[in-house]
């Protein structure tokens, strides 16, 4: 199960207690109370888990350790030790708060999103010429206290689109190691998937129907993650009783949601090719033609077609690395 919306609470450390305390030994009298030590920060941090949130949703509240009270003699309360929560690539952490939101967009990526408290002082800080046995203390300051909400949008090269059922995770199984479940019947896929493809990241973003960007089906749960995809993979069944229905249907909801959406690069392919006549195959590529001239026809059985593919993923590759 993909988690990729959840909001948690954080809390970083309080600051430790200065001590109040005297020197008992012999001509060396005087305050030695130390100062407590620092709350530890909450930093969110990036990694290439995808199920990195799922691990976050049975503990809703994640707090740092708090500093220790300062010593007696002037020695500092030690440091509370920091908490490092891990979230996918890709994710957006929206302080519901300070209504300040940072992405996250790079493994080992690392920044803070709550502060410690300071440690108060102790009565050694508070002598003077005129206050030799001070008594003052300060307490520690509280640590910063919020909610956010973190929001996973996938970061691809690549995103596989279509209707259900229309090859898309047949498609990522064959191109990589991914191990998409396949079946025939529709919303098999019921989150999104990732594979490699030498150094482009691939993604197949399900879900998608008619009505999608009003809320119908899985609604805009997934056609977020397009947002962050640069070229789109869309595939037609070829046993679709209108492609250019489907086709339509994809292109609106895409629209819907975002009109950026329909300005990225589009590959256009006609899978499970092999499951119609070569006439009808004819008759289907023609007509998609006015709609995107660089329809072609793929089945995951036919080699020539998934070589086609590859160049085309080749071609992406190569100008990712020029840029």
């Amino acid at each position: 199960m993909l988690i990729d919306d959840i909001t948690i609470r954080v809390m970083a450390g309080n600051g430790g207690n200065g001590t109040v305390a005297f020197n008992k030994n012999k001509m060396s009298l005087g305050p030695t109370g130390a100062t407590g030590g620092a709350g530890g920060q909450i930093y969110i941090e990036g990694v290439s888990d995808l199920g990195a949130l799922l691990r976050l949703r049975h503990s809703k509240v994640f707090k740092a350790e708090d500093g220790k009270m300062g010593g007696r003699q002037y020695n500092d309360g030690p440091t509370g030790a920091d908490l490092t929560i891990q979230v996918p690539v890709g994710t957006v952490v929206h302080n519901l708060d300070t209504k300040i939101d940072k992405e996250v967009t790079k493994i080992g990526e690392k920044f803070m999103v709550a502060r410690g408290g300071r440690g108060g002082k102790g009565n050694f800080h508070f002598r003077s010429s005129t206050n030799t046995s001070p008594k003052e203390f300060q307490k520690g300051e509280d640590g910063e206290k919020y909610t956010i909400r973190l929001e996973l949008k996938l970061i691809a090269d690549v995103g596989l689109i279509g209707l259900p059922n229309a090859g898309k995770s047949s498609l990522l199984n064959e191109l990589t190691r991914a191990k998409s479940k396949v079946a025939n019947y529709a919303f098999t896929t019921l989150e999104p998937n990732l594979g490699v493809y030498y150094d482009l990241i691939l993604a197949d973003v399900p879900g998608i129907i008619e009505g999608a960007s009003a809320g119908k089906g899985l609604g805009v749960k997934f056609l977020r993650h397009v947002e962050r995809t640069n070229t789109l993979f869309h595939l037609l069944s070829a046993e679709s009783k209108d492609p250019i229905v489907d086709y339509n249907i994809i292109r609106n909801e895409l629209g819907a949601y975002n009109p950026a959406l329909l300005e990225k690069k589009e590959y256009l392919f006609i899978s499970k090719s092999d499951m119609v006549s070569l006439a009808e195959l004819k008759k289907i590529i023609t007509k998609l033609k006015k709609k995107n001239s660089t329809v072609v026809p793929l089945s995951i059985h036919d080699s020539d077609s998934l070589e086609r593919v590859k160049k085309i993923l080749n071609i992406i590759g190569d100008k990712k690395v020029t840029h």
